[in-house]
């Protein structure tokens, strides 16, 4: 992909992202697109090497999705990054990361707040069976409630442990211990079926990554 066509494409994703996102793009060794946010700026440029200790290095070196802290040794900023690779031929080429530059609230570390019935219910990360966009906010499926909270996925995606969530599609967000079986679909896509019955595809984009995370 071609330096315009990066700009091109990450110019219209920035607008999905989270106002305070800065986004980086890197192949294997190397930085090719850098879009700094107002809140949180790396300094990087195009050409400088993907150092050790970052989220993208540990994408590229794991190939799977991470997202973690980074203090401010490495760029002289600490930050969150979130960051994913992007395959070739089986092996990770590159590798797409968002930065963000608050950490989540410590009190909010381990339950989502969400509404249902003009009333607010704080409901612990292990209950929650799957998100779903849903509009501009978000759908919150518990195993005995559903709500919606006010943040969208991408942004809900940042603050949930990856021990527990992996995005499987544009549209959901699941928790790993609720699926109950994994079936294969169409063009290498699966589809699941979570312990409440409900099917969640797992999209082309997502499909790899998911493989890779439980290691199947």
């Amino acid at each position: 992909m071609d330096k315009f066509t990066v700009a091109s494409v990450m110019g219209i994703l920035s607008e999905y992202l989270p106002k305070n996102t800065s986004i980086a793009i890197s192949d294997h060794k190397q930085y090719i697109y850098y879009k700094p946010s107002k809140t949180v700026d790396l300094k990087i440029k195009p050409g400088d090497p993907v150092k050790q200790g970052t989220a993208a290095y540990k994408a590229l070196s794991t190939g799977q999705k991470v997202s973690l802290y980074i203090d401010e040794e490495v760029f002289g900023v600490p930050y969150f990054g979130m960051s994913i690779p992007i395959f070739e031929k089986d092996r990770p080429a590159g590798a797409i990361t968002t930065i963000l530059p608050a950490k989540p609230s410590p009190i909010s570390a381990n339950f989502l707040t969400i509404k249902f019935n003009e009333r607010w219910y704080p409901i612990p990360y292990e209950q929650i069976v799957y998100l779903e966009a849903q509009n501009r906010k978000t759908k919150v499926q518990s195993e005995t409630l559903e709500g919606t909270h006010k943040l969208n996925l991408t942004e809900l995606e940042y603050l949930l442990p990856n021990n527990l969530f992996i995005r499987v599609h544009r549209s959901y967000i699941i928790n790993v211990h609720f699926i109950k079986e994994i079936h294969p679909d169409s063009h290498s896509t699966f589809l699941l079926i979570m312990k409440n019955n409900v099917k969640i595809p797992v999209s082309q984009t997502y499909a790899s990554i998911f493989r890779r995370s439980l290691n199947f």
